[in-house]
């Protein structure tokens, strides 16, 4: 996904996702610098760049759509001297590039980090199941073994009727310091086919292989646009979920606040792993197996991914570490 941010001095292209790799094959290009460089102040038609290039039209031409095909000029079509002329303008002046996997941030007392769902160390799915990035569907639907396409790092929505899907979230809880709370959100539903909001589903959070508690989803939400689902996308599927947030103190867990199981903070062990397990499925057991939809920040209504957030605090004398 590449999008363009407002700057009121300089344009600026953020590129993340599936656009890295078009633009970084773009840029890979003498030719197609010297073009951008020339286009900085200068709105110039193709022969003007020809000539300035000492190339041919053809060549020019060629250059020219690889930097539109990304973005990073536009075309216009003017009436000139000799019938039409198209004019070739610079987009943007500065690039972003947002590498994968998972954001960290550290604030005063607050470590949040923030998941890409098809960031996912393991899954096991049975059908109905898929995954689905900005653009397209990846791999093939119902299918278990498109899970595993090394294009499920894009996946916007995931999707299975049985199973689970498990991440490795970082542990930069700083050294010293003491865990207060450990919060996990993220855009979730059952899964049905096509999509049925009268369709309960019992799913499950685990923390370090700690059951944290479960959540009953009405159904499986569909037949309206989610406010950040693209176009390509029909309506009569899943469109959106609800935001859930699960939580744990020293008092136990909570979802949206209200109490689930007497789990403490304790129990998790947050400090003896490089590495917090969060696994995210539905129990074989479960009274309502309704499956789950699971949602990226470019899916449904809410613009996040996994998060989580872990409140801490520095005791005793316990010197405060440097923010990592």
């Amino acid at each position: 996904m590449a999008t363009g941010t407002p700057n009121y001095s300089k344009r600026v292209l953020i590129v993340e996702g599936e656009a890295t790799l078009p633009m970084a094959k773009a840029l890979a290009s003498d030719t197609r610098q010297i073009m951008l460089s020339l286009l900085t102040r200068n709105v110039m038609n193709v022969s003007e760049i020809a000539e300035a290039m000492n190339m041919p039209h053809s060549t020019v031409s060629f250059n020219l759509n690889q930097l539109e095909a990304v973005g990073l000029i536009k075309f216009e079509v003017e009436p000139g001297t000799r019938g039409s002329q198209k004019l070739c303008a610079k987009r943007y002046d500065e690039l972003l590039f947002r590498l994968p996997g998972a954001a960290a941030e550290v604030t005063p007392d607050v470590v949040t980090v923030s998941m890409p769902i098809g960031s996912y160390r393991h899954v096991e799915a049975t059908s109905t199941c898929g995954l689905a990035s900005e653009t397209k569907i990846i791999g093939m639907l119902d299918d278990p073994r498109s899970f595993f396409e090394p294009e499920h790092l894009h996946a916007q929505l995931l999707w299975f009727g049985k199973g689970y899907v498990e991440y490795a979230f970082p542990n930069n809880l700083p050294h010293g310091a003491t865990a207060k709370s450990i919060e996990l959100s993220m855009e979730i539903c059952s899964e049905a086919p096509q999509y049925n909001e009268d369709w309960p589903s019992d799913i499950t959070l685990w923390i370090n292989g700690v059951d944290i508690g479960t959540w009953t989803s009405p159904g499986d939400m569909g037949g309206t646009p989610g406010l950040l689902t693209p176009s390509w996308w029909h309506e009569d599927q899943t469109t959106h979920g609800l935001l859930k947030r699960w939580s744990v103190t020293a008092q136990g867990s909570m979802i949206d606040g209200v109490a689930l199981l007497p789990v403490t903070l304790e129990a998790l062990n947050l400090g003896s792993s490089n590495h917090i397990k969060v696994r995210i499925g539905i129990k074989d057991d479960a009274r309502h197996q309704g499956g789950l939809n699971l949602f990226g920040r470019r899916f449904g209504n809410y613009p996040q991914d996994l998060v989580m957030r872990i409140a801490y605090e520095f005791t005793g004398e316990t010197l405060r570490a440097p923010a990592r």
